[in-house]
C-alpha cells in the first residue's frame, strides 16, 4: 500500500504521524511511504533522515494526497485539504468529527473512508490512540501552568512546591482519567498539594490506595466544587466533556469565589466544555481573563514537546496502520473490533454514531458496511 504523510498545517502544530522507524517497519513489509518535504522538521528530523530509511520526499501536499491510498495525520482535515480528498481514499488521523459539521460533510462527500484515532476503543474499554496523548497533555497542562504561574508571566508568583517553610501550591484536578493523571503525576512530583476530583468512587480509591496515595481525592459534586474552590492556587480540568452538554462543572458564578490569584487550566478545551469561561487558546496567546481570574486553555498541548509526542503516538498507531496496509480496511475492521469502533465515515455514510447524533444525521453501522461490502 502507498502511505501518504502530510505536513501538519494546524497552528503551532509540530507533531509528525510517522518517524523513521515507523517509515522503516512500513518499507520493510513492502509497503511505500510518500512524505510532504519537511513534515518532520518539527521535531528535527530531516528528509534525508526519512530518505534513509525508505521514504520518498514530495514538494508539497496534493502530491502527498494524490498518490497516497492511506494519509496518516495528526490533526483533523481542513478545508483546504479537502480537495485534495478522493473516493475510497483512507484517512488516518485524529478526526474530532463531532465537534465539527463541516469537516463531517467534506469527508461525507468526498466518500473516503476515515478511521479516529481517539475512538478506536479495546473490548475492555481502553482507548490506546488516544491514551498516549492524554497522559502527555495532562503531564504538559501541569508544567505549563506552573510556568505561567511565575511572576515574570503574569502569574501569582508561587512555585508550584513551595520552599522550606513555605506552603506548596493548592492543586485540584477535575477527573481521575489518563489526563487528570498525567497532571497528577507531575504534580506530586513537585511537591504540590494535590486533589483529585471525580465521580467514579472506584476510581479513586484505586487513585488513593494504589496510584498516588499521597493525592487527596474528593466526590465531584457541585457542594464539593464550591467549598473547595476558595483555597485553590491552580484549578485544572482533564474531564472530556460532551458534545452539547448544556451544564458546566465550574460555572462562570463560581469565579466569584476563587482567589483573584488562582489560574485555571483547561486540558479538555471541548467547546462549551466543563469550565464555563473557557474557550479554547493557542501556544501564541495561551492566556485570557475573565473577571480578573486567568485561564490557560491551549487546545494541542502535546506539540508543545512535539518530539516526544510524535514517537509516542506513532508507536501507539502503526500496529493498526500496519494492519490496515497489510489487509486492507474492510478485512482489517472486519478481524478487529476495536479498529471498527474508529470507523467514522465510509463511501458517503457516516458510521460513527456520537457524530450522527450531535449533529441530526443519519447513523450507519459499520456492521451495515462491512455487509453491503461483502455483497
Amino acid at each position: 500500500m502507498i502511505i501518504g504523510v502530510p505536513k501538519e498545517i494546524k497552528e503551532n502544530e509540530y507533531r509528525v504521524a510517522l518517524t523513521p522507524p515507523g517509515v522503516e517497519a512500513l518499507v520493510s513489509r513492502g509497503h511505500e511511504v510518500v512524505m510532504e518535504t519537511n513534515a518532520g522538521s518539527g521535531i528535527g528530523i530531516s528528509d534525508n533522515a526519512y530518505k534513509d530509511v525508505g521514504a520518498n520526499i514530495v514538494p508539497e501536499s496534493h502530491k502527498v494526497y494524490e498518490r497516497g491510498e492511506m494519509v496518516l495525520k495528526v490533526k483533523e482535515i481542513f478545508p483546504v485539504e479537502y480537495d485534495l480528498l478522493r473516493e475510497r481514499q483512507i484517512i488516518f488521523t485524529y478526526l474530532h468529527s463531532a465537534n465539527n459539521p463541516e469537516e463531517t460533510q467534506a469527508l461525507l462527500d468526498k466518500k473516503v473512508i476515515a478511521i479516529a484515532y481517539e475512538d478506536i476503543e479495546t473490548d475492555d474499554g481502553e482507548m490506546p490512540l488516544l491514551t498516549p496523548m492524554s497522559e502527555i497533555a495532562g503531564e504538559v497542562g501541569l508544567i505549563m501552568g506552573a510556568y505561567h504561574m511565575f511572576t515574570i508571566n503574569g502569574g501569582s508568583g508561587l512555585l508550584i512546591g513551595g520552599a522550606a517553610g513555605v506552603e506548596p501550591v493548592k492543586v485540584a484536578i477535575l477527573g481521575a482519567g489518563r489526563v487528570g493523571l498525567g497532571a497528577a503525576r507531575y504534580a506530586l512530583g513537585l511537591g504540590a498539594d494535590v486533589t483529585i476530583m471525580d465521580i467514579d468512587l472506584d476510581r479513586l480509591r484505586e487513585v488513593r490506595q494504589k496510584i498516588f496515595p499521597r493525592a487527596k481525592t474528593v466526590f465531584l459534586n457541585n457542594h464539593n466544587i464550591r467549598n473547595l474552590l476558595p483555597d485553590v492556587d491552580m484549578l485544572i480540568n482533564a474531564v472530556k466533556w460532551p458534545p452539547r452538554a448544556n451544564r458546566h462543572i465550574v460555572t462562570r458564578d463560581m469565579l466569584k469565589i476563587m482567589k483573584k490569584s488562582i489560574l485555571v487550566v483547561d486540558i479538555s478545551c471541548d467547546p462549551a466544555g466543563a469550565i464555563e469561561t473557557c474557550v479554547p487558546t493557542s501556544h501564541d496567546k495561551p492566556t485570557y481573563e475573565v473577571e480578573g481570574i486567568r485561564h490557560f486553555c491551549v487546545d494541542n498541548l502535546p506539540s508543545a514537546v512535539a518530539r516526544t509526542s510524535s514517537y509516542s503516538l506513532c508507536n501507539a498507531t502503526l500496529p493498526y496502520v500496519m494492519e490496515i496496509a497489510e489487509k486492507g480496511w474492510l478485512e482489517a475492521i472486519k478481524g478487529n473490533t476495536s479498529l471498527r469502533r474508529g470507523l467514522g465515515f465510509a463511501s458517503g455514510y457516516l458510521t460513527f454514531k456520537p457524530t450522527a447524533d450531535v449533529q441530526n444525521r443519519e447513523y450507519t453501522p459499520p456492521e451495515v458496511i462491512i455487509e453491503m461490502y461483502d455483497k
